[in-house]
């Protein structure tokens, strides 16, 4: 009988210690020494991120390179599901430069900024609202991205509704594109789409649309989101990091946003005008 206990005492302390070197193994230390900064992005989603380095996201990268010094290299990946499991849980790449408060898949640092929905219209519409309460959508044809947030708000106030996907591979389809070109050709009125996004194509119709976020917002929708940088859970010293570097460049990091069109909002959730400080 005692053999018999220390055989299997022996067969448990030997099932601990393989449970341990595959937890080993599945979480190892962090590193404190960084030979580039390794970047997952998708490389065809802009204004964000794109191959050629013309998004501010990569413009914001390039900004963290210089200040650890090292150099800068990509992880390229479609921003579909599944892109965080592909790219930064991999450990192919360690940060995502964009994401938003509270999504659970990533460590977030601080965030860098605070944008809005917007309403896009042609510069002389007479839709001119910061509120999709208002009774001025009734019937009229509005673009929005299907099951993002404005759209339970739009059908309340009886808008006639184009949707646009949500999920799409970036290298075929550009929804919000789409939907703003539609607003330039008139098959729409309006359009209500993420601030960043809706920003970036305004700018580059002919002539450039008007943008008009929706701060004013009473309809109970959450319309203003806060942006941070994205690391692996379990990686308390590289999130430091990233942290201070924010915050020592938050002047810098609102400048190159407001170049791209980006409607920015303060703590108090109003609008940051050029020039202007306050934190997201």
């Amino acid at each position: 009988m005692r053999a018999a206990c220390r055989q299997m005492v022996r067969a448990v302390t030997l099932a601990l210690g393989l449970v341990a070197a595959c937890n080993a193994v599945a979480e190892p230390p962090e590193r404190l020494e960084r030979e580039a900064l390794r970047v997952c992005a998708d490389g065809n989603n802009l204004p964000f991120s794109n191959q050629a380095g013309e998004g501010f996201e990569n413009r914001i990268a390039e900004l963290m390179a210089d200040d650890l010094g090292v150099p800068l290299t990509y992880v390229w990946a479609p921003q579909v599901m599944g892109f965080v499991r592909n790219t930064l849980e991999l450990r192919v790449c360690d940060v995502m430069i964009g994401a938003v408060a509270g999504y659970g898949f990533v460590q977030n640092t601080n965030p860098y900024y605070r944008s809005v929905y917007s309403l896009v219209v042609p510069e002389d519409s007479e839709l001119d609202t910061t509120r999709l309460s208002d009774p001025a959508f009734a019937g009229r044809r509005i673009g929005v991205v299907a099951e993002t947030p404005p759209v339970v708000p739009l059908r309340r106030s009886r808008a006639r509704i184009q949707g646009y996907p949500l999920m799409v591979d970036t290298r075929v389809r550009a929804p919000v594109r789409d939907a703003v070109e539609d607003v330039a050709s008139g098959n729409t009125e309006g359009a209500v789409l993420w601030g960043p996004l809706a920003g970036y194509y305004a700018a580059r119709q002919d002539p450039p649309l008007k943008v008009v976020p929706l701060v004013d917002d009473d309809s109970g929708a959450q319309l203003d989101y806060r942006i941070t940088m994205g690391v692996r859970h379990g990686e308390p010293h590289w999130k430091d990091w990233i942290n201070d570097f924010i915050d020592r460049h938050q002047d810098e990091i609102h400048a190159i946003l407001m170049e791209y069109g980006v409607p920015l909002l303060d703590r108090h959730g109003q609008l940051i005008e050029a020039g202007e400080g306050g934190g997201p």
